[in-house]
């Protein structure tokens, strides 16, 4: 068998295998494996006829449209870097994340949530040294005040060029960078290259069961780990990918049933909301692979079961991608809904390590997490000193996150390192507490963080109040002292909200901004037990 190490050749063995099954489904337009290949090749010959050349990077800032796919496959095949750009991201960010990743052309869709008549005219062009052009998609065309001389390339222009059917992608050339979260500094920009997205396609496609009949929900973002990882082993299996330009609730269900969707990613709140629209059964779906983002949906792995949804637990980074490991389908619903999993990787490792001293500690242990395999990914761009204290001398990339290893030789995912509290001497998960907390009938979220006091590190929890409830402070410390006493938690304070970070994978709480409102709570005297 011929083997696939770059994602052209994934993609062009999938069109070969079924050239006429649709790949991509967007409104009204199908496209097939050979239409997209095609296109993608003619785009390819466009963009050296443009002067591109292998090295150069593109930035997408893109929603979820089959040109995205066509122009990451035509970018792949001349050697030129997709730089995943967040559609939601404020110019300040596009600014920083297209500038230092030396972006050439920056491809957009104008009018799409505002980008070119509003957040375009607030970037900079300076602030893109290396930018000669955009690439504009879609009906409309950027007008953006500050833009009138730059160069707009239109990407149906591209459809027409000769192809360049030959590939100069190579398996440890960059294909596509992504960003981590940045909610403590700016955000790392995490290169990958051919081989390892190549490979992680297929472990994908193979570890989660897709084929050329899989019928996935595009409703993740193509400019994150998570939607990226999903779109390319659908495609890597030459199944069928039904696209959603921006997320909506209704809108992802309708097409769920109307294209007899059997699987696809999402996280809490995105399934929440498709389950809110309405109640009508979801015959087709086999299952959702699911992230927990939000603690208030604690129970949305058996509240979607009792609708007939079977949902199972992930892990995965930009630094070893998204679908790293999943749950077993038949697995019980208290398992399927951890984090983490079984790696689909037959060649990933995995193990937990002690934060302090290093060791390698045994099954059922929480510590730090250690993972190797061929989706590492291969630097932070520009950062060498970052990318060095990333991994270990033995090649385990160090993911920051708590864990603990299963009998079955799965791990639990237990929490981010930095979010782990030190209480009592002991390392403490939050969502132990957070659980405990939302219990009780007062409280429907809970956040909880460690400060420092003359006591010692202390724990402070912050509720958001169930609807109709006051926060009463007697009543949760009596309904803490169930817990270990260095676990009790010594304030209690009400949010309407808590403090979020927008990424491409998902909403993620804010917990540095909590940690600095704990401090205060302390210092405040009006905060008493």
């Amino acid at each position: 068998m011929t083997r696939l190490d770059t994602l052209p050749e994934v993609l062009d063995a999938a069109a070969q295998r079924h050239p006429d099954r649709v790949s991509l489904i967007w409104d009204d337009e199908l496209i097939t494996y050979r239409q997209m290949v095609k296109q993608a090749a003619n785009v390819a010959g466009g963009l050296k006829s443009l002067g591109f050349m292998p090295g150069d990077r593109i930035a997408f800032w893109l929603p979820n449209v089959p040109a995205y796919v066509i122009l990451l496959i035509a970018s792949a095949r001349l050697g030129v870097t997709a730089v995943a750009v967040n559609t939601r991201f404020g110019a300040g960010e596009v600014e920083d994340i297209a500038g230092r990743a030396g972006a050439k052309a920056l491809a957009l869709w104008p009018g799409f949530d505002g980008i070119a008549d509003d957040i375009l005219a607030r970037i900079d062009p300076l602030a893109l040294p290396k930018l000669e052009m955009l690439i504009e998609m879609g009906g409309g065309a950027v007008a953006a005040t500050g833009w009138e001389n730059a160069p707009c390339i239109r990407f149906e222009a591209l459809l027409d060029d000769p192809p360049m059917d030959a590939s100069l992608a190579g398996p440890d050339m960059d294909c596509a960078t992504f960003t981590t979260s940045g909610t403590t500094s700016a955000p790392k920009i995490v290169v990958q290259a051919h081989g390892s997205l190549a490979r992680h396609a297929l472990d994908v496609a193979a570890g989660f069961g897709f084929g050329s009949e899989t019928v996935s929900l595009q409703a993740l973002p193509l400019c994150g780990v998570f939607g990226f990882a999903q779109a390319m082993a659908v495609l890597a299996s030459g199944g069928r990918l039904v696209m959603l330009a921006k997320f909506d609730g209704a809108q992802a269900a309708g097409l769920i049933r109307q294209w007899s969707v059997d699987s696809f990613a999402a996280s809490d709140d995105m399934i929440q909301r498709i389950l809110d629209a309405g109640p009508e059964p979801f015959p087709s779906l086999k299952f959702i692979g699911y992230a927990a983002f939000n603690s208030a949906l604690d129970d949305i792995v058996e509240r979607a079961q009792a609708r007939g949804v079977t949902l199972r637990g992930l892990y995965g980074m930009s630094e070893c991608m998204a679908l790293y490991s999943v749950r077993p389908i038949d697995a019980a619903v208290s398992e399927r809904k951890k984090g983490g999993g079984t790696p689909v990787s037959p060649d990933a490792r995995v193990r937990v390590t002690d934060p302090e001293t290093g060791a390698v500690l045994p099954m059922g242990e929480a510590g730090a997490l250690e993972v190797a395999g061929p989706s590492l990914f291969a630097r932070y761009d520009g950062n060498p000193d970052a990318t060095e204290a990333a991994f270990t001398e033995d090649g385990f990339f160090r993911t920051g996150d708590l864990a603990r290893l299963e009998p079955d030789g799965s791990f639990e995912f237990l929490g981010r390192m930095g979010d782990v509290l030190r209480l009592g001497g002991f390392l403490v998960n939050p969502a132990e507490i957070e659980e405990h907390l939302q219990t009780h009938p007062s409280v429907h979220a809970a956040q909880v963080v460690a400060v420092g006091t003359a006591q010692g590190m202390r724990a402070v929890a912050f509720v958001v109040v169930s609807e109709g409830q006051a926060l009463d402070h007697a009543a949760l410390i009596v309904h803490c002292q169930t817990l270990a006493r260095y676990k009790q938690p010594m304030r209690f304070a009400t949010l309407e909200s808590f403090p979020v970070i927008e990424s491409a994978n998902g909403i993620k709480i804010r917990r540095t901004e909590l940690r600095e409102l704990a401090k205060a709570l302390i210092e405040n005297s009006q905060y008493s037990q």
